[in-house]
């Protein structure tokens, strides 16, 4: 069996990898907003995301920068101008993220569809 080790991790196939990088509540939002428009910025994101505070928005986004799946662009201007971005790798997302919010919408239909209890 070959095992992958990243970041100190190891994982027993690309398939684990894969979940543990855009797994989680909100790696998967983000990206699917990076996709609709890019750069954005932090208020941006956190207009687009009401739902998640900063901090841990911030978290998501440095630990998707650490894995090349978005890339954060300083400005050396006052106030600090940071944009973000997709990567190449971060692009290839794309089938998967809009695959799974179809799904989404059909899980959403099936819901729906089941008759509710009285």
């Amino acid at each position: 069996m070959l095992l992958i080790n990243y970041k100190e991790t190891e994982y027993y196939n690309s398939k684990d990898l894969a979940l543990s990088v855009i797994g989680g509540r909100w790696k998967i939002p983000i990206i699917w907003h990076l996709l609709q428009e890019t750069p954005l910025r932090l208020n941006q994101l956190e207009k687009k995301l009401p739902d998640i505070n900063q901090r841990m928005l911030i978290r998501q986004l440095r630990e998707l920068e650490e894995d090349h799946i978005v890339s954060r662009t300083v400005y050396p201007v006052v106030p600090p101008k940071v944009e973000y971005s997709l990567t190449e790798i971060g692009k290839d997302l794309e089938p998967v993220v809009n695959g799974i919010c179809n799904w989404g919408d059909e899980y959403l239909s099936f819901l729906q569809s089941i008759p509710k209890e009285q």
